[in-house]
């Protein structure tokens, strides 16, 4: 597996060239199997996929106990993620969204206790607190920094002021949010101009649209009872939407089809290609489908291959928001 820096100077952070993320493996995508998700983290590792990405918010709380019982005796073979700041109870309602420096630090010592680890080696803010500045907020995460217990700083969903505003309290590492062939919004919003400026490295999360770019999506009913992309929450697997996008991924397949490699390998390729300052993440709970995406490393793709990408799936092609609630990102 190919490496890649995110950062700059002291705040320098190598990683995979894709990182696995662990959250399907506790919620939202239907069904958890403990035995098959350390199975495939284990399996992940062998390939040379170190970065694992996990939150406090997962499960609730259950998934960094997962990825810590996955990853006990095997520290140093890890470059671990994790985030705060989705505040949610036991019974895993949503409790809102905190920043301040008082949460920081508690949610820090929760996280270090689950995972069964001294130090997180990057520590994300889920998502921005507007009642808090974020000043504030990269203020305390400086604080675990300077105390040993976090080792790089990143932010989630913010935008390009507020990621100013965090990288002139303390050197941020990498701005993890949503990046795929169907979600180009990066590009646009000024998000990706703004931490290649500042020498921000760009985690890139569902990379693979949930699932949708796979091409294993074709009718609603394949999603199992109680996944969060049958209950309304993702906009762009609603009836209305549903068609319209799967014809962008009918137009991903055939050129998937003609190079030789799965639609979802097409896709990680393409995010890979937008730069070596980019890691996609994309999350699975099952051995086979990460290797399907590991492979996706090995594919290179012509300039004209982007450039029929970008004809057949250009910004605003998709139907439908990324999330039922929009206010909750870029902040």
């Amino acid at each position: 597996m190919d490496r890649r820096t995110l950062g700059r100077g002291e705040a320098a952070l190598e990683v995979s060239a894709e990182g696995l993320g662990c959250m399907g493996m506790s919620e939202f995508y239907g069904s958890a199997d403990e035995g098959e998700a350390i199975a495939t983290i284990h399996r992940a590792l062998e390939l040379g996929v170190d970065f694992l990405d996990t939150a406090d918010m997962y499960g609730p709380f259950t998934n960094e106990k997962l990825v810590g019982k996955a990853i006990a005796g095997r520290r140093e073979d890890v470059v671990l993620a994790t985030k705060f700041a989705n505040v949610r109870g036991e019974n895993g309602e949503f409790l809102g969204i905190r920043g301040d420096a008082r949460y920081v630090r508690e949610a820090c010592d929760a996280s270090l206790r689950r995972l069964g680890i001294e130090h997180i080696d990057l520590y994300y803010q889920h998502r921005v607190d507007r009642q808090t500045p974020i000043e504030e907020t990269v203020g305390a995460m400086a604080e675990l920094v300077a105390q040993g217990k976090v080792r790089h700083l990143g932010l989630s969903e913010a935008a390009p002021e507020t990621i100013r505003r965090a990288h002139a309290v303390h050197p941020i590492t990498a701005l993890q949010t949503e990046y795929s062939l169907w979600t180009r919004d990066p590009e646009h919003d000024g998000v990706l101009a703004t931490v290649r400026e500042l020498g921000i490295g760009f985690v890139a999360y569902s990379p693979l649209g949930r699932g949708f770019l796979t091409g294993r999506i074709r009718s609603i009913e394949d999603l199992p009872e109680g996944d969060s992309r049958r209950a309304g929450r993702f906009p762009r697997f609603a009836a209305e939407n549903f068609q319209r996008n799967l014809d962008l991924v009918a137009r991903v397949e055939q050129i998937a089809a003609e190079q030789g490699v799965t639609p979802g390998q097409l896709a990680l390729a393409w995010v890979l290609a937008q730069g070596d300052d980019i890691v996609p993440i994309p999350g699975t709970k099952r051995r086979s489908y990460l290797e399907e995406n590991a492979a996706a490393t090995d594919v290179r793709l012509t300039a004209d291959d982007l450039s029929r990408l970008d004809e057949v799936a250009p910004a605003g092609t998709v139907a439908g928001d990324r999330y039922a609630d929009m206010s909750t990102v870029h902040r």
